[in-house]
């Protein structure tokens, strides 16, 4: 008999450097107060799933929105680095502006070809990602049949859902989640069927 694992992908509420475009990476921001109240709301939203485990990156805008989450179901957050954004190394705290300006044929390649860039003092999506599926095939291999929640950020769960569809990760920027989008993969194994994306529903409904 095929036992499946549901996992509820979630992305971050809001911080200020979202609101004003700037990259965070590894750079450990706090939400905003917009970012709480989305946190609030998707708790709410997923609070009648019956969950059995919530896994969150160590950053802390990921760490509050799963905390928040959490209190729906009274469960602990386990925290794991392996789930951390992708490190921008030198672009952190730059806006996109800044960076256009800045390093312009570095910007060419993220765009077109961003497998194939390394930020210097950064890592590469090849590297996130090796990282980002070694954590999620620890936290599988513990909740056979279950349903979990991993809170996480926008760039890992791309890069999760590119080798969980099989497609490359120059694909990356197709893969587009609001604060708070709400995706679920079902696991048997390691393999995984996509059967929602990045739902926003809940920060519509007052």
């Amino acid at each position: 008999m095929i036992t499946l694992t549901k996992v509820i992908f979630v992305r971050h509420g809001q911080t200020s450097w979202n609101d004003l475009g700037m990259y965070q990476g590894h750079t450990d921001i706090p939400l905003n107060e917009i970012g709480f109240e989305q946190a609030i709301k998707v708790g709410k939203r997923l609070k009648n799933e019956k969950v059995s485990a919530i896994y969150s990156s160590d950053l802390l805008r990921a760490k509050q929105t799963a905390e928040i989450i959490a209190r729906e179901h009274n469960l602990p957050v386990t925290v794991m680095p392996e789930l951390r954004e992708i490190n921008f190394g030198i672009w952190e705290g730059k806006t996109y502006k800044e960076i256009k300006e800045l390093y312009p044929e570095m910007l060419n390649i993220w765009l077109s070809k961003p497998q194939d860039l390394k930020i210097p003092e950064g890592e590469t999506f090849p590297e996130m990602l090796a990282r980002a599926w070694q954590g999620l095939k620890k936290i599988l291999s513990k909740h056979k049949d279950e349903t979990i929640i991993v809170v996480a950020h926008g760039g890992t769960i791309a890069v999760l859902l590119c080798n969980i569809l099989e497609i490359s990760l120059n694909n990356l920027w197709k893969i587009k989640q609001g604060n708070t989008g709400i995706t679920i993969v079902e696991f048997a194994e390691d393999k995984g069927v996509l059967t929602l994306f990045n739902d926003t529903y809940h920060l519509h409904i007052s």
